[in-house]
């Protein structure tokens, strides 16, 4: 029986539910979830060019579990045990002692969301082209929007209101597109262990401009300097803070754990005990023992063996356990190159 029978069930005779939840407790100290409606909330939305209501309603007790076609628990969540989660701007990899995951955020079944991410941006390319050709004394003469005390109200032709009812509706798909994805990533590492252990959010640092722009010199004596940009698209496209709240709502009911920031995982050499530095862009490396390993495996296996205090990575721990990892990982890197899925940022 889904979530809304069991409403129902309730609303047909709301005494005998009650009567039963109460004996229940009182004779075995069971509590049972009777699914009493709460609270209802209307939710508007706009799509495919009709505004629809919903009706968001609250109800007492547990969600429903997700259920198989057979009847069976879509995600088992009796497995204990640490799960250390290394976040990314667009990848997740995740270790525990019977499973592995390294994945790109935000894509259900390996299904790549480029496509609908440029048809997005050509969207909005097209509003500002007819948005500047209706108003092009609303412009100065290097493109940018002149100030509002100058500016006239704004003309909108019928073709760009087609395509800002265009644009929405692609927007409002992707979005759901990526809670859903994230959603599922989060149920499959919930599914893994109890205990997650992982670093803290830094989306809203990362997607902040540079101070100062890199400067380069030529060979010829020119300067060549970068642009301010960081992560921005990547967060917006891949949501890896909404990703970590879903993690962090899936393990309410089990431990939660955020390292410090000086514990460092994908700096750590537990071969070497000690700190190295690598570039950002070193995906692949080697160990100081000469060992090849992914980074975001690495960094979530160090995450899966703290030392007591959850200050540092664990090296008693790491060294004794690492021969195992290794053979899992070079198994889930030649999974990835034979099915052709493009994991991003990792070198593979």
């Amino acid at each position: 029986m889904d979530g809304a029978h069991k409403i129902i069930h309730y609303l047909e005779n709301p005494a005998v539910a009650e009567k039963t939840a109460v004996d229940a407790y009182a004779k075995e100290g069971i509590i049972l979830d009777t699914f009493r409606p709460c609270y209802a909330a209307l939710k508007c939305v706009r799509a495919r060019g009709k505004l629809r209501v919903y009706v968001q309603v609250t109800v007492e007790g547990r969600a429903c579990p997700k259920k198989k076609k057979d009847g069976s628990p879509r995600h088992d969540f009796s497995k204990t045990g640490p799960v250390g989660c290394d976040i990314g701007t667009q990848s997740v990899a995740a270790v525990s002692k019977d499973g592995m995951i390294l994945d790109n955020l935000a894509e259900r079944d390996h299904k790549s969301t480029r496509e609908s991410e440029k048809l997005e941006r050509r969207l909005l390319r097209k509003m500002d082209r007819s948005r500047r050709a209706m108003n092009p004394d609303n412009y100065n003469e290097d493109g940018t929007v002149k100030p509002r005390s100058q500016r006239q109200p704004w003309i909108y032709s019928k073709s760009y209101l087609k395509t800002k009812e265009q644009h929405t509706g692609i927007a409002r798909k992707n979005a759901d597109s990526r809670k859903f994805a994230n959603r599922e990533i989060a149920n499959n590492i919930r599914s893994m262990g109890d205990i997650l252990i992982t670093e803290p959010k830094n989306a809203g640092k990362l997607k902040r401009k540079a101070k100062e722009p890199k400067v380069t010199v030529r060979e010829d004596g020119t300067k060549k300097f970068s642009r301010r940009k960081r992560f921005g698209r990547s967060i917006q496209n891949r949501c890896p803070g909404q990703f970590q709240e879903e993690l962090k709502h899936k393990f309410r009911d089990a431990h939660y754990i955020v390292v410090p920031s000086k514990y460092r995982a994908s700096q750590y050499d537990h071969t070497a005990n000690q700190f190295i530095k690598k570039e950002l862009n070193q995906r692949m490396y080697s160990l100081s023992d000469g060992t090849k390993v992914q980074r975001d495996l690495y960094s979530a296996y160090l995450l899966m063996h703290p030392d007591g205090e959850i200050k540092f990575p664990d090296y008693v721990t790491c060294k004794s356990d690492f021969s195992t990892f290794k053979t899992k990982m070079d198994v889930r890197i030649k999974e990835i190159k034979a099915s052709g899925y493009k994991v991003c940022n990792s070198g593979i």
